[in-house]
């Protein structure tokens, strides 16, 4: 083994070293820029195949909000083992199987056949009488959902190599593995973290996960969704942020560390964003930051990929046992260190996690804004889950919610540790929609007395003929409920009509008074000019006299202001209420005459 001493990294060295991982405020807020058009592209119908931000619709409609009764059942796909729990009343279960007898690569047979093999050891230890169950899954990797049961894979990330799955709905994969039982979910571990809040603590309408990899998803007003066919309500959506920056957009705050851990990846070009901020590779950023201090003196160990753990960095990024976890990550890699060397690791590992922590809450920021403005909110108040070992083990990830604030002052958030999220929030998932499609059978039992068939709406059409032919009759118009009284207009403008008009309009408790310049297009088309004058309520309610000279007041006061005294013009009068007509001109009232 070779043992290298260090001699005491120089503070210059030192600061010249972390230098491009010091993100000003001023940074971070152009990648909370860059993050908002990177998302209106992947929610637009015209570019979102471009978009490197997918923003893929996950189908669900709503958020749980305290109601949920029954019992749901969650499986979930992780990296190194699966899960599976069951949700019942409020309360919640959950079982493990280890994955490590199935290597990654497997099969997709083999994958789902394992996790169906889970489930059902699960279902068998609940010892329940119940058979039919909802069940909800979730799948942590990119999807194209079509429907809330249905998603297909887009890639693998996260180091999962699984041929055979790639472009197929893994939903008919699981479901193909587990015969009896029925998937009416399938669900991102973001969104499960989102839908596990406590619907108590207010809405809770954003999910963020920060573990070997990252990502988010929030509910997202419908009708900006382009890419489904819904427009009413809202829609979660899942970012896949990690893919943000594929296309260059990051260039400026990319460092050396991140291309040489880009290029030693299993997809250099791919998933830039999280590179810098998941767990997989925080590692390999350290690693790269302490071959450049040592430069010319570094060992095996340290050149060797993967020898560097994120567990370790949380570690010595911790107070009180950091130096100590250093020291020891130092000697694991064959390097003697002094106290003064372990303090400097001790610095790489807070200014690694710091940057990830301030690019994590830029495209958090980016999301709260689009929500408030696209709500057209003057500030917009909601929670924040968030799942994840790196949030949950890393003090400072909360010291970096305070960056929210510069970055997204219109916005009120609170940050909740998601308590088990993807297992609650996928049975969550499950009851929901469970939920919503009672409630669409009820709305739809209540609305079945209004609907009408194509024989009813028929009659409606046979009906309505008829009493309009009586009441075009002579003989009958009296007797018909359907007017059909005469305009006495005769013809339909042709667009020779040319000259300056005065017209009246007369309706609910306003009139105006319009003079309407009607010219070719060569000379500017229709001009109108008006004003709006109110009606009393006891002119409105007094005698027809009255009503009709306050008119004529109105009438003169317009002339007036215009300088059209004197001028005799064509004058038209909207009157909206019913009337019996004798001539083009003349008309009888019908009802309360004083009107």
């Amino acid at each position: 083994c070779v043992v290298v001493q260090l001699l005491g990294l120089g503070l210059c060295r030192m600061q010249s070293s972390l230098q491009p991982l010091c993100l000003s405020l001023e940074t971070l807020r152009r990648v909370k820029d860059r993050m908002l058009e990177a998302m209106e592209r992947g929610l637009s119908h015209r570019t979102h195949t471009q978009a490197t931000v997918r923003m893929l619709p996950t189908f669900i409609r709503a958020t749980p909000d305290g109601t949920g009764k029954g019992q749901a059942v969650g499986a979930r796909a992780l990296r190194q083992h699966s899960r599976a729990w069951s949700w019942q009343g409020g309360r919640l279960g959950s079982g493990r199987g280890a994955t490590s007898a199935l290597l990654i690569p497997s099969l997709a047979p083999q994958l789902f056949a394992f996790m169906a093999t889970c489930l059902c050891e699960f279902l068998d230890g609940l010892r329940t009488r119940q058979t039919d169950f909802e069940l909800g899954f979730s799948f942590p990797f990119s999807c194209r959902q079509t429907r809330l049961d249905q998603g297909y894979l887009i890639s693998w990330t996260k180091g999962f190599k699984c041929p055979g799955v790639e472009g197929r709905d893994v939903v008919e994969l699981l479901q193909s593995a587990i015969n009896k039982q029925a998937v009416i979910a399938v669900v991102n571990d973001t969104t499960g973290t989102m839908m596990s809040c406590d619907a108590s603590a207010g809405p809770c309408e954003v999910g963020l996960v920060v573990d070997a990899g990252t990502n988010s998803c929030f509910m997202a007003e419908a009708r900006h969704v382009e890419v489904v066919e819904e427009s009413d309500g809202r829609m979660g959506v899942v970012t896949e942020w990690g893919s943000f920056g594929d296309n260059g957009a990051l260039n400026d705050v990319l460092s050396p560390y991140d291309h040489q851990v880009d290029q030693g990846s299993l997809n250099p070009g791919k998933q830039r964003f999280e590179k810098m901020i998941g767990g997989l590779y925080l590692g390999e950023i350290v690693r790269h930051i302490l071959v450049e201090l040592f430069s010319g003196h570094t060992t095996p160990a340290l050149l060797t990929k993967g020898l560097v753990q994120t567990q370790d960095i949380l570690e010595i990024t911790d107070e009180q046992v950091g130096l100590a976890t250093a020291q020891r990550v130092l000697r694991a890699l064959g390097l003697e260190a002094s106290d003064q060397d372990c303090f400097s690791m001790q610095q790489v590992c807070s200014a690694v996690c710091l940057r990830a922590a301030g690019l994590c809450a830029a495209g958090l920021a980016a999301i709260l804004s689009h929500m408030c403005r696209n709500r057209e909110l003057p500030c917009l108040k909601t929670s924040v889950a968030v799942d994840g070992a790196l949030w949950a083990q890393h003090p400072r990830w909360w010291l970096r919610s305070s960056w929210l604030g510069p970055l997204a002052p219109e916005c009120e958030v609170t940050l909740v540790q998601s308590d088990d999220g993807s297992g609650k929030g996928i049975a969550m998932v499950a009851a929901v929609a469970s939920r919503l499609a009672a409630q669409r059978l009820q709305v739809n039992q209540t609305l079945a007395l209004l609907q009408l068939s194509p024989d009813a709406l028929g009659k409606v059409q046979a009906l309505l003929r008829r009493e309009m032919e009586l009441g075009l009759k002579k003989e009958t118009h009296a007797m018909s409920s359907v007017r059909m009284l005469p305009t006495y207009i005769c013809a339909t403008p042709d667009g020779s009509e040319r000259g300056d008009f005065l017209a009246l309009d007369l309706g609910g408790t306003n009139f105006r008074v319009l003079l309407v310049k009607v010219h070719s297009r060569e000379q500017g088309g229709v001009q109108i000019l008006s004003e709006v004058y109110s009606i009393p309520p006891n002119v409105a309610q007094g005698p027809g006299t009255q009503l009709f000279d306050h008119i004529v007041e109105c009438i003169v006061d317009f002339q007036t202001k215009q300088g059209m005294m004197g001028h005799t013009l064509p004058l038209g009068f909207t009157f909206s209420f019913p009337c019996q007509q004798t001539s083009l001109d003349q008309v009888r009232g019908r009802g309360d005459r004083r009107c």
